[in-house]
């Protein structure tokens, strides 16, 4: 696949040399050329310089062979601008912004422009880790009815089926985070010491699963 970045910054390079390490061919956009010195010298990828809501700089960085498109400078504005020229001019099908302000986040991903809100996304890391229970979800769709959730569990469940956990919750587990790898769930996993338990649930059950999962097996009928 085609990629066109906007913004090679820290981000913007790290993402460009992933991909083209994935094998996919990379195209990066900049105001600035010195901002290219952070790709290296290994990079093979396109270089271009201009404004990444422009047409002409992205019809040069091949946007319309693309199959994806970042935006991941410093401004919020230029972002979404480019976002859109992207999806809406050029029909890309593979679309993200990064946002600084979460409130224009919230916004732009009800208008269907997938976002990542940089400094939400790290205080709701930190407040999941010091307030296990309680935390804001990992992920909402658009309309925030469907939830992907951090839930903590009574230490009681350790050496128990995971499958008996979510019986007794009544949810499915989504994944579960091990020794810092994601992990999909089978039927006969177990629950480990120092797990991290995501469950995809709706809006109001968040509350409930939470009271399940703090009960111990026991007292949940295991």
């Amino acid at each position: 696949m085609h990629i066109v970045i906007m913004g090679c910054g820290r981000v913007g390079s790290a993402l460009a040399r992933t991909l083209e390490k994935q094998g996919h061919s990379v195209a990066v956009i900049d105001q600035d050329p010195t901002a290219f010195r952070r790709l290296g010298a290994g990079f093979n990828g396109r270089r271009v310089t201009g404004v990444g809501f422009d047409q002409d700089t992205l019809k040069e960085a091949g946007i319309e062979e693309a199959g994806a498109f970042a935006a991941v400078s410093s401004g919020d504005n230029s972002n979404i601008i480019a976002a859109r020229v992207a999806r809406e001019n050029f029909g890309v099908e593979h679309v993200a912004a990064r946002i600084y302000d979460p409130r224009r986040a919230e916004v732009y991903q009800r208008l269907g422009i997938p976002t990542v809100a940089t400094v939400r996304w790290t205080a709701d890391q930190m407040l999941r880790r010091l307030l296990p229970s309680g935390a804001e979800p990992l992920w909402q769709d658009p309309s925030g009815a469907v939830q992907l959730a951090e839930v903590a569990f009574a230490p009681a469940w350790i050496g128990h089926r995971l499958a008996e956990l979510e019986e007794a919750a009544g949810v499915r587990v989504a994944f579960v985070t091990r020794v810092g790898e994601g992990v999909l769930p089978t039927p006969q996993m177990v629950v480990q010491e120092g797990d991290l338990v995501h469950v995809m649930l709706r809006r109001n059950e968040l509350t409930a699963v939470e009271a399940a999962f703090a009960k111990a097996p026991e007292e949940a009928g295991h």
